[in-house]
Formats: C-alpha cells, structure tokens, sequence
C-alpha cells in the first residue's frame, strides 16, 4: 500500500511537471481584440454652426454630433485602433479659410480661435473631417498627429500594436470646397509622411508579414500574422477606401512590397490580408469567416451617433462575438453632447484584450 502511494505520488509530481515546462503556443497578432475610435481626431463643431446645420439638415447634423479626446489621452486609456482622414494639399493654404467662419459671424456669433499658428498654410497632408463644416481638428497636419502617438509610443514601448486607418478624402456632393484628389502621387505621400515619423523598426508593413512568400494573401493564409510579443511597440498601417484609390495605390506597389500601408482588399487578391467590415450585424458570418482564416478584420461597434442616442448595444455585442480584432466606436467614453449612458468597452473598462482565454492578458 505504501509503494502504490510513493507511485502515485511520483506519477502526480511527473505530470505537474510535464505540465509546467510545457512551452505554452505563442499568441498570434490576429488572436487579440482592441478597441479603438473612430475619426480619432475629431473635434465637435462649434454649437452656432452645429445649429445652423441642424437647421439644414437635422439627420446629417446629428450623425456628426460627436468629438474625441487628444489621441495621447485615447492611447492612454487603453485604445488601440485610431483613425485619421488626410486631405492633400501639396501647396498649403488649400483649405486655411473654412466658410463655417463665416457662416458664424452672419449669425451674429464669434466663432472659436481657429489656425492661428497657421499650420494649414504649410504644404502636407492635412488632417479633419469634412471641408467648410466639420474641420476642428486636435492635429490639422497628419504629421502632427503622428509625432503625438510616436511620442506616446516611445514612453510606452511595451504596448499592444495599434492599428490606424487612413481615409484618402475627396470628392463631396454638399456643395462643399472639393478637396484635391489623391492621384497615386498623391497617395504616396501618405507613405511618405508616415516613414518620416515612424522608423522602419516601428512599423508593421506588408513586407514584414509576407515574409518569403509570393504573396501578402499566401503568407496570411499559411503562416500567418507575427506572434503578439514580436509587434508590440509597433504600428500598423491600413488605407480603407474604394477600389479606385486602392488600384492607385497597388500600381505604386505591386503586391504592396515596399509599402507602408496594408490595404481594404478584398479576399481573393494578392494584397488581401486586412479587411474592412462596417455592419457586424448584417456582416456576421462573413466576418467569422474571414477570421478563422487568418485575415485581420476591422468592424464598428456603432456608426453615425446612432446607437448612443439609443443606448443600443446590438452592433457591439456582434462585432465582438464575430472575432473582429479591431472594433471602432465613437463612445470609448460617454457623449458630453447629448443625453447618453452608452460607452462601449471589453470586460473591466479594458480596451484591448486575448481572445483565447488560457492566454492570461498582460
């Protein structure tokens, strides 16, 4: 009885041990969730503009009936996800004189300080939402804003990688001031601007992911995304736009070698690797699809101020039940514009977290 003890006893401590040196399987960078904003600069419009807007168009106004805190103070709280519109302007002074101004001062109003270090005026990527209407901007130079999340990156080097979506703006229908058109010239200075900021060690680029294989998609698809702990500290970049632009953008870069950017491609194409996917709801299955094949997938937990005015959880719910790595809000915190409790966020007020459960999060 006493030997059939030892042995049992010796058996338990083997398996403890096997157990405990057993090298756990690296998390992949496509096997965590962040959350992240959407418009990520934006500033509210000033309220005599607003309501004159409002005046015009009631639906329109309240769908930009929203503003964000300074990016460093977004990175701060644990977001992971930013986007940023660029407006080209390789002159300065293109877009330095919005008539929202103007419409202000007919309303009898002074409108809030505007440019007055006259950033607009230098030749460069700018940075807001919409021409004339909707153009404060906590950094109104795309450069800008990236030096501020460099910064914040270089005091926090151990951080989840943080994936940034880049809107190439033009051509509007509002009777607006049309922005310049993003030509594949134009689109390189996307790149241009990000690797004048970003050292190459900073960046996630196409390259790095493809490896030795033929294509982006190949690679995705058979070896997969870099392990979590190789891209912390780093960037990744995604031009989300039509297929125009993106066909502009592939030509200065076939299969997207020497590119910084990934691209919304669709599944099928060499450049396929990053997937853009508003609707979680009508998109579901589509997305857990994509996701159980290795794509990275980007969706939205509400859109156009609507959920918040709602307190409509549904589209959250789905996005994160879908697998969708990176899942964009306007409510990270609660609105300060409008009546509203909803704010969106993972389990204890986190931002970011592992989706396979025996990971424990960092």
């Amino acid at each position: 009885m006493i030997l059939k003890n030892k042995i049992i006893v010796l058996l338990s401590i083997s398996l403890f041990l096997l157990v405990s040196f057993k090298k756990e399987k690296p998390v992949k960078m496509n096997e965590i969730q962040v959350i992240g904003s959407h418009n990520s600069y934006k500033i509210a419009i000033e309220k005599p503009l607003w309501d004159y807007l409002y005046q015009k168009d009631s639906t329109g106004a309240k769908s930009l009936q929203y503003t964000h805190i300074p990016l460093e103070a977004q990175l701060d709280l644990g977001l992971r996800n930013l986007e940023m519109d660029v407006l080209y302007d390789p002159k300065g002074g293109y877009y330095s004189n919005p008539k929202g101004l103007a419409i202000v001062k007919t309303l009898g109003k002074q409108p809030l300080e505007y440019d007055n270090e006259k950033k607009l005026a230098q030749p460069g990527l700018k940075m807001f939402h919409i021409p004339d209407i909707d153009f404060r901007s906590h950094y109104l130079l795309f450069k800008e804003g990236l030096q501020a999340i460099k910064n914040w990156s270089d005091e926090h080097k151990n951080h989840f990688p943080i994936f940034i979506l880049i809107n190439a703006k033009d051509g509007n229908s509002q009777n607006l001031k049309e922005p310049l058109p993003f030509t594949r010239e134009a689109l390189e200075t996307i790149d241009e601007e990000i690797r004048s900021v970003f050292d190459e060690s900073q960046l996630i680029t196409p390259d790095l992911v493809r490896g030795d294989f033929e294509t982006l998609e190949e690679a995705v698809l058979k070896k997969g995304w870099p392990d979590l702990e190789t891209v912390r500290g780093k960037f990744l970049f995604v031009l989300d736009e039509n297929e125009i632009k993106i066909s502009r953008y592939i030509d200065g870069h076939p299969s997207l070698k020497n590119s910084v950017l990934f691209v919304n491609a669709k599944e099928g194409a060499p450049e396929a690797a990053f997937r853009v996917i508003n609707d979680p709801i009508k998109n579901f299955e589509y997305i857990k699809d994509l996701v159980a094949k290795g794509y990275l997938v980007r969706s939205r937990a509400d859109d156009g101020t609507t959920e918040a005015r709602t307190n409509d959880y549904t589209k959250f719910e789905k996005a994160k039940a879908s697998g969708a790595q990176v899942i964009s809000t306007d409510y990270y915190i609660p609105s300060t514009l409008f009546k509203s409790s909803y704010k969106v966020s993972f389990e204890n007020k986190r931002y970011e977290r592992i989706k396979n459960s025996n990971h424990v999060q960092k």
